[in-house]
């Protein structure tokens, strides 16, 4: 003989589906698919009980998911009040999490076949040619498409992102896995956030290469739309562990409008010939400077962007566009410095603006096929 349901059953029922609707902050999918719901019980009186479970007891979302637990359960018509109440997961119930994760495979997510994701792994022949500004404003501005967006700082001795995104606090970890921490709609992962400030990180060639992998691999991305990686400057180790590591990233390169720098980031070349990858085009930064009376100083000089688009195009035997040219315009340091990329807070800046198309150029790119599977069969014979 079936028992009936109770009107606090059903209640129960209600709750659990209006809990699908609650996102868990990092991770980026439903509370209720990721088992961190424990419990959920309405009494007589018709005070729903939710106990949620966070992955770790200092969880710096904690509040936010209790919050956004009582506003979705409250929805729910009949109950006079709800009460969440949180505890951190066991060390068991934090590997169900992170197996469920993995889907039980340790990989690097980007290099599976049927991945959507565009990678770009942003460079330069020098340093000072303001790479890393270029490589915050485009995340940022494609995180504002609406994009899924995650930057890995590559530079493992000159790490910055950390800082151009204003992010100080750590990764949180869920047992063997990290969580990156997110601005601007940005999720971010960088040695830097690790490291005690003013320590410098002496490390060789085999602990970056490790480094990038682990960032790769051992972060939990979610489904992300585009990947930028901010290369150091020049051809080192760094820039053949990704070409190794993420074969499918294609290169953007950072110059400015000097001749002698166009020459240093002509170099690029041969390390795209050499590990097959193919380069996505070239950015022109600090063009111009804007004077109050409406002149353009050309403090860099000029021409040096189509030099090496045309010195590319020749070494890998394809053309390469020049992406955009981006002003010389203090504000975009100084937002560098502040952690909030250009393109948040003054979009319509001349910079902004040129980032912000080269941004939408990158992400409207036709996408290869390579590794992707096709939904091909074959047809019987006659």
């Amino acid at each position: 003989m079936t028992t009936p349901h109770s009107p606090a059953d059903d209640r129960v029922r209600q709750i659990r589906e209006a809990l699908g609707e609650v996102m868990d902050p990092e991770i980026h999918q439903p509370i209720t698919d990721l088992g961190m719901v424990d419990d959920i019980s309405v009494d007589a009186e018709g005070v729903a009980r939710v106990q949620v479970l966070v992955t770790i007891e200092g969880c710096p979302m904690r509040d936010r998911i209790e919050r956004e637990t009582a506003e979705a359960a409250a929805t729910v018509p009949g109950l006079s009040r709800v009460e969440v109440d949180s505890r951190a997961m066991s060390e068991e119930q934090r590997r169900e999490l992170t197996a469920r994760l993995r889907q039980g495979r340790r990989q690097i997510p980007f290099n599976q076949a049927g991945s959507l994701t565009r990678i770009f792994a942003v460079s330069s022949g020098k340093g000072g040619v303001g790479k890393s500004t270029v490589t915050a404003n485009l995340a940022a501005a494609m995180a504002a498409q609406g994009l899924r967006v995650g930057v890995i700082d590559a530079d493992i001795h000159g790490f910055s992102m950390p800082g151009m995104f204003g992010i100080t606090e750590q990764p949180t970890k869920v047992s063997d896995l990290l969580m990156p921490p997110q601005a601007h709609g940005v999720a971010v992962m960088s040695i830097g956030m690790f490291v005690p400030e003013g320590q410098a990180v002496v490390w060789r060639g085999p602990k970056m290469h490790r480094a990038i992998e682990q960032f790769a691999s051992d972060v939990y991305w979610g489904d992300l739309d585009v990947l930028l990686l901010d290369l150091p400057p020049g051809t080192g180790d760094v820039a053949i562990s990704v070409a190794q590591l993420l074969p499918g990233a294609k290169m953007l390169v950072v110059t400015t409008p000097q001749q002698s720098a166009a020459a240093v980031a002509e170099r690029v070349g041969s390390l795209a010939t050499a590990t097959g990858q193919e380069i996505a085009g070239v950015v022109e930064n600090m063009a111009g400077l804007t004077l109050p009376d409406g002149s353009v100083m050309d403090v860099f000089g000029r021409g040096g962007g189509d030099r090496v688009a045309a010195t590319l195009a020749g070494a890998v035997k394809h053309p390469v566009p020049v992406l955009g040219r981006v002003p010389l315009e203090p504000p975009l340091r100084e937002g560098a410095d502040a952690g909030i990329p250009l393109v948040v807070s003054d979009p319509e800046s001349p910079a902004a603006k040129s980032l912000i198309e080269i941004a939408r150029v990158l992400t409207h790119q036709p996408r290869g096929l390579g590794g992707m599977k096709l939904p091909l069969s074959v047809a019987g014979g006659r």
